[in-house]
């Protein structure tokens, strides 16, 4: 019955880690109008799925540590009471934020729900060595690279754009209608040629690039590469996340590695599907305003960020990353909403500790009981 629970529990907390991150991949895609939420969605969720599948044989190392291996006693991770509570806690905290629309990583999550049972469990025989150097450490410095490399890159995009002379054609707004303004009938834009209006959503209210670059017109370019960023980012999430929870499922020995990889894909990709739009809507629309270019930038820095992180077995927060780089790029642009940004730095301080008493008190009554 323990082993049952145990993998119902990892199944929540897949679900939960889908309906919190499914939609970051996409997010600069529908904040930056280059696709609606409904396609973009779909996008998350095939490519999401299509990296999971693919950690089944390229992220052993995630496995390993996330299997909670080094951490604590062996003993104790062959315990279903100990990893039931892991499952539990972490699954809980990452859907209280999604409830809220807060953007937080389930990699904090499992690692605060780690630390407080291994507390409960074995006291201070936690390797509290290990934690600094494979959890924290990348951990702090995903957010921080994100933020600096966001900026900088998109600073050398921008200058690389304007040398290669394609501009920027600006628009006007009024309720659904942008105008895009190269010149008016009026003394104040005697110095503009013609102008143009158009209908549109206010999402298409925005700037769009002129010109051609190795011979292909910029506009379109610049959005295939936004979609094949935005792809590449889902994907390097499922690559990274999906290891991390099979981890919590060795111990139920219900099926082969490569079955419980399809089964925690699936749940993940439920998960993004059906409780994404808090999570999304935040990610999308309150953290900076991105442009097509300065999306694809984000979603660039994030995805390399992240793959090189899964090549090297180091479990960085897709989260943290994707927030980071398009926070540094809002810098830049003069659009970055700092209370936003305080805010889901709270929650991000607060989801180690809740999980860790989340999983502490968990696993005192499942051990109490199991006696």
């Amino acid at each position: 019955m323990l082993l049952i629970l145990l993998f119902l529990a990892v199944i929540l907390l897949t679900y939960s880690n889908g309906a919190n991150d499914n939609f970051k991949g996409v997010a600069t895609l529908w904040g930056s109008g280059t696709l609606a939420y409904k396609p973009a969605l779909i996008l998350a969720t095939v490519s999401t799925f299509a990296g999971s599948i693919c950690s089944y044989f390229f992220a052993a190392e995630l496995i390993k540590n996330f299997s909670g291996k080094g951490l604590v006693p062996d003993e104790i991770i062959g315990s279903a009471a100990f990893v039931l509570a892991v499952a539990l806690a972490a699954g809980i905290t990452v859907l209280l934020a999604t409830k809220f629309g807060f953007p937080i990583s389930t990699t904090h999550g499992l690692v605060g729900a780690l630390v407080g049972a291994g507390l409960v469990a074995v006291g201070t025989a936690v390797n509290f060595s290990k934690l600094g150097t494979t959890f924290f450490l990348p951990l702090i410095l995903g957010p921080v690279l994100a933020v600096g490399l966001g900026a900088l890159v998109y600073i050398l995009f921008r200058q690389g754009r304007k040398a290669a002379g394609i501009t920027e054609e600006s628009c006007v707004c009024v309720g659904d209608t942008w105008v895009p303004v190269a010149s008016a009938p009026t003394a104040a834009f005697t110095a503009l040629p013609t102008l143009q209006a158009g209908l549109g959503t206010q999402a298409e209210c925005q700037n769009l690039y002129q010109g051609t670059f190795i011979g292909l017109n910029f506009q379109p370019l610049i959005n295939n590469l936004h979609y094949v960023s935005a792809a590449t980012m889902s994907f390097a999430r499922g690559l990274n996340d999906t290891p991390k929870l099979v981890g919590l499922l060795l111990v139920c020995k219900f099926f082969a590695m490569p079955v419980n990889v399809l089964i925690l894909a699936v749940a993940m990709a439920i998960g993004g599907w059906l409780n994404a739009r808090k999570v999304a809507d935040t990610m999308s629309k309150k953290i900076s305003k991105l442009n097509h270019g300065q999306g694809f930038t984000a979603n660039l820095i994030t995805s390399i960020l992240v793959i090189v992180a899964s090549k090297f077995g180091l479990p960085v927060s897709t989260t943290h990353v994707s927030v980071g780089s398009i926070y540094g790029i809002g810098l830049v642009n003069g659009t970055a909403n700092s209370r936003e940004i305080a805010k889901i730095g709270l929650s991000w301080l607060l989801t180690l500790p809740v999980a860790a008493l989340l999983s502490a008190g968990l696993y005192f009554a499942i051990h109490a009981l199991n006696q």
